[in-house]
C-alpha cells in the first residue's frame, strides 16, 4: 500500500498534465510574438529567447544547451509567423518587394560572415555604441522628425550594403534585424507600414537559414530532449508557431489601422526595451 501511495505522490502531477501545461506556456508566447511581429515587422526572437530559456531550464534540458535550444526554437518558430505577417502585409499592398531584393543577400551574407567575426571581436563596445544610436533613432521617431523629402531609397548595391551592416550588427549583438530595418526605410520616406510590412518579408529567409543553421549544428549531439531535431525542440515550434500564425494577421491589421504618429511612439518604445534587454544580455555575458 505505502508503495503504491508513493508511486502516486512522485507521479503527481501526471505526465501528461505537466506536458499540457508547457504546452499551453508555448501557446502563450506564440500568440504574443505574432501579434508583435505583424504589428511591428520583427521576428519575436528577441522576446522567445529570453523566455524559452527560462521555460527550457525549468523543464529540466541539460543546461548546456539550454540557450541553443532557446535560439533554435526560437528561429524555427519565427519562419511560420514570417510567413503570415508578410502574407498579411502584402494583402495591405505594404510590401516594397524592390527593397526585399536588395536587403535580403546583404543581410543573409552579413549574418553569416559576423558568426565567424563574433569569435575575434569583443561585442561590449559595439553594444554600448549601438544602444545608444537606436536611443538616438527611437528619440527621432517619437519626436516625429521628418527625414529630407529628397532622401530615397539607394540603388541594389546600396541596399546591399546596408543589408549587410544590419546582418552583420544583428548576429553581432543578437538582435532583430527588422529592429533596424524598419527605421532605415523610414529615414529613406518609405511609408512606416510600408516599412513594416517590408521588414516583415526580409525576416522570412533569415529565419529559415537560421533554423537550417541550428539544425546542422545540433545535428548527433547526444543529451537533447525529446523531439528535437538539432537544437529545435518540436513541440514548442508547434506550439507557438499554431498561434503565432492566427495573432500575425491580427498584429499586421492593427499597424494599418493605427494613427502613424501612435504606431511610431510604439515602435519607438518597443526600440529602446530590446536594444536596452541586448545591452544588458552583452554585458552579463
Amino acid at each position: 500500500m505505502r508503495r503504491m501511495l508513493a508511486a502516486n505522490v512522485s507521479d503527481f502531477p501526471p505526465r501528461g498534465v505537466v506536458m499540457l501545461i508547457w504546452i499551453s506556456s508555448y501557446i502563450l508566447l506564440g500568440a504574443l510574438t505574432g501579434m508583435l511581429a505583424g504589428l511591428f515587422g520583427i521576428g519575436g526572437g528577441a522576446v522567445m529567447v529570453p523566455v524559452l530559456t527560462v521555460l527550457f531550464a525549468a523543464q529540466g534540458f541539460t543546461p548546456d544547451y539550454v540557450v541553443h535550444l532557446a535560439l533554435g526554437t526560437s528561429m524555427a518558430a519565427i519562419v511560420p509567423t514570417s510567413v503570415a505577417s508578410l502574407r498579411a502585409h502584402h494583402q495591405h499592398g505594404a510590401v516594397l518587394w524592390t527593397a526585399v531584393q536588395g536587403l535580403a543577400p546583404g543581410i543573409l551574407l552579413g549574418t553569416f560572415a559576423a558568426t565567424f567575426l563574433a569569435a575575434y571581436l569583443s561585442p561590449r563596445p559595439l553594444a554600448i555604441f549601438f544602444c545608444i544610436f537606436m536611443s538616438y533613432v527611437a528619440a527621432q521617431m517619437i519626436l516625429n522628425r521628418k527625414p529630407s523629402p529628397s532622401r530615397e531609397l539607394p540603388g541594389f548595391a546600396g541596399l546591399s550594403a546596408v543589408g549587410a551592416g544590419i546582418g552583420g550588427i544583428s548576429a553581432l549583438v543578437a538582435i532583430g534585424g527588422g529592429t533596424m530595418t524598419v527605421p532605415f526605410l523610414s529615414w529613406c520616406n518609405v511609408r512606416l507600414q510600408t516599412a513594416i510590412g517590408t521588414s516583415a518579408a526580409v525576416g522570412l529567409p533569415i529565419a529559415l537559414a537560421g533554423s537550417m543553421g541550428y539544425i546542422l549544428n545540433g545535428w548527433g549531439i547526444t543529451g537533447l530532449p525529446e523531439l528535437t531535431l538539432g537544437f529545435v525542440y518540436w513541440p514548442a515550434v508547434i506550439a507557438m508557431a499554431a498561434a503565432s500564425f492566427f495573432t500575425a494577421p491580427i498584429g499586421a491589421k492593427l499597424a494599418h489601422r493605427l494613427p502613424v504618429a501612435t504606431l511610431k511612439k510604439l515602435f519607438a518604445g518597443l526600440v529602446i526595451l530590446l536594444a536596452l534587454q541586448m545591452l544588458r544580455t552583452v554585458i552579463q555575458g
